[in-house]
Parts: structure tokens; C-alpha cells; sequence
């Protein structure tokens, strides 16, 4: 009989805090990556090229079979009426990328800038989930290599691949074309700045988690009211006038008024409040989710708002109340809700919706 060894017990996972017994151990983005499903990587692409808006002036995909090569376009400022762009071209392997893999993508920009479908780029990256293997890392750091690569491998790899439709032999004028060219454009980026510029758009937290940042802290309103503000305060004076029952037409009217003066100066921190929630929103969350927050509040006080009342004053009171008590523990933004964002969103509704009004008509 075989001898074997009693089965051992596998050591006891450590758990960093109590969510990871629901959602399991972390998993740090290079890792993430790297087992992507082939659709997961393309959302990845296009998510990661919002980052580069920064850097140019326009950022492009190319999709498709006729992408000639191309795949992330990015313009810079045109140079004395020339074009300048750079390409990205994003493609996903079960390895690390090898000569092999990239003689095609080097043989379509070549051929495709000799017969003058585009110009010749300022800077042309590869970007794989997997990164780059050893050796392709030296021949991007030996152009001529990289070069002369291309040359002996036209034939395998480029000569019937570069389009369908024909055979590109690698003729005289070819071969000059791509002996006068600068191949120290080519070069690739690595994962871990590849993750790090995603980090910069707001897609990040929500592909990879780990939670939201603090918000930093809310700037008081400015002195006088800004353009922004004018709808929503200007139903705000409609309110006072109902609950007084007189008319309001300037600030100062409200003087002997302490409670409501008081009031209109919380709405302005209110509404300051729930606008840096929707800058905080726009920087780390993807589009909407702010929008949805509203909506949802929106939901919450609208039949506050249909509800009878004594004057509209009444009514506001009513309704930032409700908002305030409103179970909003599905969205994403929930921990870095505060009170006073809550009221400054009825605020922020009044301001941009017509219905949304404390007097009745």
C-alpha cells in the first residue's frame, strides 16, 4: 500500500475587519485585473481612458476591424498646424505580451502611416492586463532591435495579417519607410500605472471598492447670494410672506423675524452642503449617482410637499424633516450622508424643479 500523510488543516484565513466575512479577502487591483473576463477588461479601457481628458484635448476609441491599428486615439495641441496624437493600443492575452503578440499591431501602424491613412504618432503604448514579458521589455528599450525585429518578422506576421482584403509585401520603399522611422515612440505601460491612473476617475472606487474617502470639509456660503441660489431662495421669501402674510422684499425685512432669519441662513449652509456632496459625487462615484440620490429623496417628500399646511414656511419645515428620516442605506453615497446634505437637497430640488414649490398656487 502507498504511504501517505494524514490531510492537514488549512490555516485559518485572517479576516482585516468584519466585511470581509461577507464580501471575502481583499483582492488589490493588479490582481483584479489580471482575470478579467474579456468584457470586464473593455469597460476597464474605456474607463481608464477617461483619465486621459486631462492630458488632451480630445481622446477617441477606435472600434472594430478597420481600426488600422489604432484603438485609444488621444490629440494633443496641434504644433504649427501639424497633428499630434498618441495611441493606445489595449490588448488582453492569458500572458504577459511577447514579440509575437505585437509584430501585427507595429506592422499596421507602419504600413498604415506610409500610405497616408493617418500621420505618424507622437507615442504609441501597449496596455495588457498581464503586462509586458521580459522580452519585449528589451526590444522596446532597444529600438533598433525592435526594428530590425520587424523586418525579420514581417513575413510570418504582418504580410497577410495587416488586412484581409491583400497581401503587403515588404518591398523596397516599404522597407525604407520603416528604416527612416522612429521606433522610440513604442513603449507600453505597466499595470501599476495603468491602476494608478484609474484611480483618478470616478469609476475606481465602484470597480475595485475599497469604500470612499472623507469628504473634506464644507465651505460656509459667500455673503450674498450667488446666481445658482436665486430660485430656490426666491421661494424661500414666497414661503415667509405666506407664513407672515406680508410681503418680503429684501433680507433686511426679515429683521424682527429671528427664527425665520435663522432659517433662511441654515438653508444656505444646507444647500452649500449638499453642493459639496455633488462635486464630492462627481470626483469619486460615476455619473448619476448623485442624480439617483435626488431622485430618491425626491421620492421621499413628494407627497410632504402635496400635504395641506398652514403657509408654505410650514411646509419647507415638513418636508427637510421627512428628508431627514428618509432609509437611503442602498446608495452608495449613504456614509458620507449627512444631515444637513438631506436638507439641502430639498433645497437643491426646488432650485432646479418647478413642482417642487412651499406656496401653493
Amino acid at each position: 500500500m502507498m504511504p501517505t500523510n494524514p490531510l492537514p488543516s488549512p490555516q485559518n484565513p485572517t479576516f482585516p475587519d468584519p466585511n470581509s466575512i461577507i464580501t471575502g479577502c481583499y483582492t488589490p487591483p493588479i490582481d483584479r485585473i489580471r482575470i478579467f473576463s474579456a468584457s470586464q477588461w473593455e469597460d476597464f479601457i474605456l474607463e481608464w481612458a477617461d483619465s486621459l481628458r486631462d492630458k488632451y484635448i480630445k481622446v477617441e476609441r477606435c472600434a472594430g476591424a478597420g481600426d488600422m491599428g489604432r484603438d485609444i486615439i488621444a490629440f494633443a495641441q496641434p504644433q504649427n498646424g501639424k497633428e499630434i496624437w498618441d495611441n493606445y493600443q489595449c490588448k488582453k492575452y492569458d500572458h504577459p505580451l511577447r514579440p509575437s503578440d505585437i509584430w501585427v499591431e507595429i506592422g499596421k501602424l507602419v504600413y498604415y502611416t506610409y500610405i497616408g491613412e493617418f500621420s505618424y504618432p507622437r507615442k504609441y503604448f501597449f496596455v495588457s492586463p498581464l503586462g509586458v514579458g521580459t522580452t519585449l521589455i528589451n526590444l522596446f528599450h532597444r529600438p533598433e532591435k525592435l526594428r530590425s525585429g520587424l523586418i525579420e518578422n514581417w513575413n510570418i506576421h504582418c504580410k497577410e495579417k495587416i488586412t484581409l482584403t491583400k497581401s503587403i509585401e515588404l518591398d523596397k520603399n516599404l522597407q525604407q519607410y520603416i528604416e527612416k522611422i522612429d521606433f522610440a515612440i513604442i513603449g507600453y505601460i505597466n499595470q501599476l500605472n495603468l491602476i494608478k491612473q484609474h484611480a483618478s476617475t470616478p469609476y475606481h472606487i465602484s470597480r475595485f471598492g475599497g469604500g470612499l474617502p472623507n469628504r473634506p470639509s464644507v465651505s460656509l456660503p459667500p455673503t450674498a447670494p450667488t446666481k445658482v441660489e436665486v430660485t430656490y431662495i426666491s421661494k424661500l421669501m414666497e414661503a415667509y410672506e405666506d407664513h407672515l402674510n406680508r410681503q418680503i422684499v429684501k433680507l433686511e425685512d426679515l429683521e424682527n423675524e429671528p427664527d425665520l432669519k435663522a432659517h433662511y441662513t441654515d438653508s444656505r449652509i444646507q444647500f452649500y452642503s449638499a453642493e459639496s456632496l455633488r462635486s464630492f459625487s462627481r470626483d469619486y462615484l460615476p455619473p448619476g449617482e448623485f442624480q439617483k440620490l435626488q431622485d430618491e429623496i425626491y421620492d421621499g417628500i413628494r407627497d410632504d410637499i402635496r400635504d395641506e399646511y398652514s403657509s408654505g414656511y410650514r411646509r419647507i419645515l415638513a418636508v427637510v424633516k421627512t428628508a431627514r428620516l428618509l432609509p437611503l442605506s442602498s446608495h452608495a453615497l449613504v456614509c458620507r450622508l449627512t444631515s444637513n446634505d438631506r436638507s439641502g437637497i430639498c433645497h437643491q430640488l426646488a432650485n432646479d424643479k418647478d413642482e417642487v414649490r412651499w406656496v401653493q398656487k
